[in-house]
């Protein structure tokens, strides 16, 4: 209440529960009904439980422009004269200096996140970004932008030494971001700058609408779980792209692969012919291949040698790889059959693969395919474990031996241990 006996529409964040303080026990209850009842004890999770990230957490369903904190996020377009709720709300409570601040700025690209002042509002700074346009044909780049977005706005908060920011739901529904996903990368985000460069950071706010409420909730535990029986509960239910150590979704064609140089010889090398020509044949340019007509003329007669059936092995695998990550797999991906859990004991990363969640006999088993491939490209650059749960399958879990076979035929020589050769 103000002096004068009017209601005060401003929200002081510190009578709001942290997330660490809203652990009830029918979550348990709920969690423990739907999730995997496999044992996946040894196993830890990629977002373990930490009591100090958690009482930094605030989950509030309302406007973020009632908030009293540092910052406060403002969704927008590249133009900053977007028409949203988020952006009314925000603008009709910070006043026309906002606007005229905002033309000052001239736009905000994709990602990016500008700063300017709160105005009217309670919060001292509002730190506008513009969120992608979701298509599923260009998902990776949303994926990457939506990153960003997040990624910045922490950045930024971190920079200014604010204390406090509220962050709002940055994919309006106008842009068409599927809740879901958007909501994954957020938290997963959050989650690893809080745990690598939060320290002046005390609290964040997740402000949503009341539709919105409902998934912020679910979803919260997987990357905030507030006990280790949480944790323990929450992992089979994890997705299987976490991104990488700053939560930023892996690309695996943007990674820089580094060659030894052809002709580079050491110090102490003798000079010889013999010596300089075994330097040769290691880059780009010394692996051209030989005529391709001639190649597929001896692939129909039966007459290829072991190293050129391996380059038609590695295209035909190149060509998959391709179709997998240009095509839409949310449906795959959501049934949470493959994920990754973090590392073993050597430092391995563990991949499982819950037999009960493969409704073998309901899915497009090429479409699973892909998604295996995809998910798998850039694990198995390194050393890594796949561990199979079978507890609890039925008869429409079981994968037939054509898939198998199939699947062994197409995937790279680094997949070769996941399937016997004799199948």
């Amino acid at each position: 209440m103000d002096p004068l006996g009017a209601r005060s529409h401003i929200v002081d964040i510190q009578t709001l529960a942290t997330w660490q303080q809203q652990l009830v026990e029918d979550n348990l209850e709920k969690l423990e009904q739907s999730g995997s009842n496999s044992s996946h004890d040894g196993f830890p999770s990629p977002f373990p439980f930490r009591a100090d990230i958690n009482h930094k957490i605030l989950l509030y369903t309302g406007s973020v422009a009632h908030l009293n904190c540092t910052a406060i996020v403002n969704t927008s377009n590249e133009s900053l004269n977007d028409k949203n709720p988020i952006s009314d709300g925000i603008h009709q409570l910070a006043g026309p200096e906002l606007r005229d601040e905002l033309l000052k700025l001239k736009g905000c690209r994709t990602g990016e996140a500008k700063l300017t002042k709160g105005f009217n509002l309670a919060a001292r700074f509002i730190i506008h970004t513009v969120g992608p346009k979701y298509k599923s044909k260009y998902r990776t780049a949303a994926e990457s932008s939506l990153y960003s977005c997040y990624r910045n706005i922490m950045q930024l908060a971190a920079e200014q030494s604010m204390s406090s920011v509220a962050l709002c739901v940055v994919s309006t529904a106008k842009r068409g971001y599927p809740l879901e996903g958007a909501t994954h990368i957020a938290f997963r985000t959050v989650r690893r700058f809080l745990e690598n460069h939060g320290n002046s950071i005390e609290h964040v706010v997740f402000a949503v609408s009341e539709f919105e409420e409902s998934v912020y909730r679910r979803l919260l535990p997987l990357y905030y779980p507030r006990s280790e029986e949480e944790e323990r509960l929450c992992l089979p239910l994890i997705p299987a792209d976490i991104g990488n150590a700053e939560g930023e979704p892996v690309v695996p064609e943007r990674q820089i692969r580094i060659a030894e140089k052809p002709g580079s010889l050491e110090d102490e090398c003798d000079g010889s012919l013999e010596s300089d020509l075994s330097q040769v044949g290691n880059h780009a340019f010394a692996r051209m291949e030989a005529d391709v007509d001639k190649q597929r003329k001896l692939i129909l007669q039966g007459h290829m040698t072991e190293a050129a059936t391996q380059k038609q092995h590695q295209r035909n695998y190149g060509r998959w790889l391709c179709r997998a990550r240009a095509e839409d797999l949310s449906d795959i991906a959501s049934l949470k059959a493959l994920y990754q859990t973090g590392v073993d004991m050597c430092g391995r990363t563990v991949m499982v693969l819950v037999g009960r969640n493969i409704p073998v006999t309901l899915i497009d088993q090429e479409k699973a395919l892909l998604y295996f491939i995809h998910v798998m490209d850039h694990i198995t650059v390194k050393e890594y474990v796949m561990v199979y749960f079978h507890t609890l399958t039925a008869e429409h879990n079981h994968l037939d031996s054509d898939f198998l076979k199939t699947l062994y035929n197409i995937v790279d020589n680094n997949y070769a241990d996941i399937i016997p050769p004799d199948l």
